[in-house]
C-alpha cells in the first residue's frame, strides 16, 4: 500500500484511539499514533537487525531492530506485528508482547516520529528472506557487540531502535516465544 495512502491510529497517552490519519501526514504533523516493533533473537542469543532500505522515506540506510510498522484501523497490535513479519522478512514465528513505550523523534526531511509503540519479541532459527523494498541488508549481532556499537556509531542506528535498547536492555534478547 502507498505510504501517503495508508492510515494510522491515533492515540492519547493512554494508547485510546481518537481518530486516524493518512501515515505520511500523521509524521510531517507529528501526531501521537500507535506503532508495533518487533525483536527477534536466535538460540544463540543474537538479534536479527535490519538496515533499512535507502527508498525508504525516513530513515533510510540506519540499522533497526527486525521489523516496525503501525496497525492498521480496526487491526489488533499483535495482529499487525504477524502480518507485517513475513512481509518485511518474508517468514513467520511466534510472538510475545514484551510491552509498550512511546518515543518522539525528528527523523529528518521534516517528518517527526511520536508513537506509542507495541513491543514484540520473538526467537527466530530460520533464514530471512527480506522485501529489498523495506530492507537494505540484515545482520545477527550479540547484545554485548550491539551495545558497543551503538555507543561508538549512534548516528548508524535508527531513534527508536536506540530508544529500544536503552529502555529493555538484555530484555530484548530474552524472548519467551
Amino acid at each position: 500500500m502507498d505510504d501517503a495512502l495508508e492510515q494510522v491510529i491515533l492515540v492519547d497517552m493512554d494508547d485510546r484511539e481518537i481518530g486516524r490519519a493518512d501515515k505520511l501526514a500523521a509524521h510531517r504533523l507529528g501526531y501521537l499514533h500507535r506503532a508495533v516493533s518487533i525483536c527477534l533473537v536466535d538460540g544463540a542469543g543474537r538479534m536479527l537487525l535490519q538496515r533499512r532500505a535507502a527508498v525508504k522515506y525516513h530513515s533510510a540506510g540506519l540499522w533497526a531492530n527486525a521489523c516496525c510498522s503501525h496497525p492498521r484501523p480496526g487491526e489488533a497490535t499483535d495482529k499487525a506485528a504477524l502480518r507485517r513479519l513475513p512481509e518485511e522478512l518474508g517468514f513467520s514465528c511466534a510472538l510475545t508482547h514484551l510491552a509498550t513505550t512511546h518515543y518522539r523523534a525528528d527523523v529528518g526531511a521534516g517528518l517527526i516520529e511520536d508513537e506509542f509503540v507495541h513491543l514484540f519479541l520473538g526467537r527466530y532459527e530460520g533464514e530471512a528472506k527480506p522485501d529489498p523494498a523495506e530492507v537494505e541488508e540484515i545482520a545477527w549481532v550479540t547484545h554485548d557487540h550491539l551495545v558497543a556499537d551503538m555507543a561508538e556509531r549512534p548516528q548508524n542506528y535508527c531513534y527508536w531502535f536506540r530508544h529500544y535498547v536503552a529502555t529493555f536492555g538484555e530484555r530484548l534478547f530474552q524472548p519467551q516465544a
